[in-house]
């Protein structure tokens, strides 16, 4: 399985994703700038991995950090990181989760502060290692056997530290004995189902078949689609999911084919201070997404674009949502609550 990011003495390592498929190569960061440039260019990208490089960034930053002002410093390096991107809440959590470490922290020697943070953000990679292969348990037994699973976007190691969300539980179900395999939607604009999550599918050997966004409609009244299995990057306290834009659009058909539709994420992308997906910002993303593909313009120049990068599937559509606490149904009002209980 891919290495996302990794600490290392040279810096923060992760995989450049906006290269893939066809370039395998690395990208060291080596400063909090270089991090938060990385999350913002896509370079990581996946709700649970960009916390992970948050919580990096903010170790790495502090390693550079001088003894004056110290506070100031990390108010500063926290800001800059969390101003990157504005759906995924992993992110805020993982730069929150930094900053209480870094206050309990107060008054100790600055050698001792930097080695505990680069500790702390190492657990936050581990932790979310095992958090994605606890959702993948959770997840495989909601698998139906001998089916094709649909999924949009990437939500498999290259979006988490490893093994992935709604990848993990498509992992967990492969490795439970279940024959099934996967439809990828290309998910258009940027990509990631057909240059990220096929190439990671390829890598394990599971056998994986990528159709265009507009074709999930047509396999899913075919009756092959035993369920749809995706991520999500923020999820409101009624059940409300922000994932990769065109998610909805899926959603609406499962429920109108009879699909299971469910969500696997972790824990800490539930926001359920929002009381609805209406409250989730969308991040609005550059035209050249949309006009242009792998470089080349597909479309006249002048051309008036709207991009944003997420939309919100209303809890009616999800029929479930895994997480690393166990598989939560509606009325998500409760069932939410007790996952974070």
């Amino acid at each position: 399985m891919v290495e996302t990011i990794e600490w290392t003495p040279q810096g923060v390592v992760m995989i450049d994703q906006t290269r893939l498929p066809l370039h395998e190569e690395y990208v060291t960061c080596r400063n909090y700038q270089e991090v938060a440039t990385a999350i913002r260019d896509m370079i990581i990208r996946g709700a649970p991995a960009i916390g992970v490089a948050a919580a990096m960034g903010v170790a790495i930053g502090v390693q550079h950090a001088s003894e004056a002002d110290l506070d100031a410093q990390v108010d500063a390096i926290c800001e800059t990181l969390a101003k990157t991107r504005p759906t995924a809440v992993n992110l805020f959590w993982a730069i929150d989760r930094m900053k209480r470490r870094y206050t309990a922290l107060r008054g100790k020697p600055l050698a001792e502060v930097r080695e505990r943070l680069i500790q702390e953000a190492q657990l936050v990679r581990e932790e979310d290692i095992a958090i994605n292969r606890a959702i993948g348990r959770h997840g495989a037994a909601l698998v139906p056997d001998h089916k094709t699973v649909l999924t949009h976007c990437n939500a498999g190691a290259l979006a988490t530290a490893g093994y992935g969300t709604a990848l993990g539980v498509i992992r967990a179900a492969r490795e439970s004995g279940k024959q099934i395999d996967v439809f990828a939607d290309e998910t258009r604009p940027f990509l990631q189902g057909a240059r990220l999550t096929v190439w990671e599918l390829q890598q394990d050997g599971i056998p994986t078949t990528l159709i265009t966004d507009n074709m999930a409609g047509h396999f899913m009244k075919s009756g092959r689609i035993g369920c749809v299995v995706v991520g999500a990057d923020r999820i409101a306290g009624n059940g409300d999911v922000a994932n990769k834009i065109g998610t909805y659009s899926v959603a609406v058909l499962a429920k109108e084919n009879g699909v299971p539709f469910f969500v696997a994420a972790p824990v800490s992308t539930l926001d359920l201070q929002l009381a609805s997906g209406g409250q989730i910002p969308i991040e609005q993303r550059a035209a050249a997404e949309v006009t242009h593909v792998c470089g080349h313009r597909v479309a006249p120049e002048g051309t008036a674009v709207e991009n944003p990068a997420f939309d919100v599937t209303p809890a009616r559509y999800v029929t479930a949502i895994i997480t690393e606490n166990g598989v939560a149904r509606a009325p998500y009002e409760e069932s939410l609550k007790k996952m974070v209980g």
